[in-house]
């Protein structure tokens, strides 16, 4: 039984979310090694948003969003992007700084217009500590937080010579998950704390669609050597 590629739109979300969880993940401290404790304002939950979003989650943060789309609110929530969507900044407020306060990761939208959101928040002194990537001059919707102290992160592409791996377990062989799971932790490095965060945690907070897929980042090379065992495991279980 071969094991399944996934497509090239879920490969393409894999790769987003993990570059926005590698920016996020430069500012974790070693001994922490996620980010706990810090608040994200993720901005408008649109495709970026959502990403950053998930990316908060498996790195540790509180992360906020915001959307005067309902619909798209109620989708998000659904397919696990986000954990609450509530109507005022005050609630979700209330969440976050419980989350914040236990160093736990939640991710809270609010049904309002971005900038009525970030109005709001400066009106209030809510300083986040992190913004996502972006232009951030004097005409910027982020310019204030950034003058006051909050940092953009800054998503790069991987390293020359390595590559996202990406497999998703066929339902018939889902009692080897835990076998895949061992085989893709062995190209990380020992102090990889970030992929080996990701390795572990990224399924629970990339949608139900994507349960089945794991994801690790390693050399080209190494890669291919991964495939190969991996298909013999699905031959030998086939």
């Amino acid at each position: 039984m071969p094991l399944d590629s996934p497509s090239s739109a879920v490969n393409e979300l894999i790769a987003q979310v993990y570059l926005n969880y590698a920016a996020l993940m430069r500012f974790a401290q070693a001994e922490q090694e996620h980010l706990g404790g810090t608040l994200l304002y993720a901005g408008e939950l649109n495709a970026d948003g959502s990403a950053l979003c998930m990316a908060g989650n498996i790195a540790g943060a509180a992360t906020l969003a915001a959307t005067a789309d309902g619909a798209a609110g109620r989708q998000a929530m659904r397919e696990g992007t986000v954990d609450f969507v509530v109507t005022t900044l005050d609630e979700a407020l209330r969440i976050l700084k419980n989350q914040v306060r236990k160093r736990e990761p939640v991710s809270v939208c609010v049904g309002a217009a971005p900038e009525d959101v970030v109005r709001e928040m400066l009106e209030r002194g809510v300083l986040p500590d992190l913004l996502p990537a972006g232009d951030y001059s004097a005409a910027s919707l982020f310019a204030d937080f950034v003058a006051l102290g909050a940092r953009p992160i800054e998503v790069r592409p991987l390293v020359d010579g390595q590559t996202i791996f990406t497999v998703e377990t066929p339902v018939g062989l889902t009692r080897e998950t835990a076998r895949i799971e061992e085989m893709l932790a062995a190209a990380v490095a020992e102090g990889d704390f970030v992929n080996r965060r990701w390795l572990r945690l990224s399924p629970r907070y990339l949608g139900p669609k994507l349960r089945r897929v794991r994801s690790v980042v390693c050399e080209v090379g190494l890669a291919v050597e991964i495939g190969e065992r991996l298909g013999r495991l699905g031959r030998e279980r086939g």
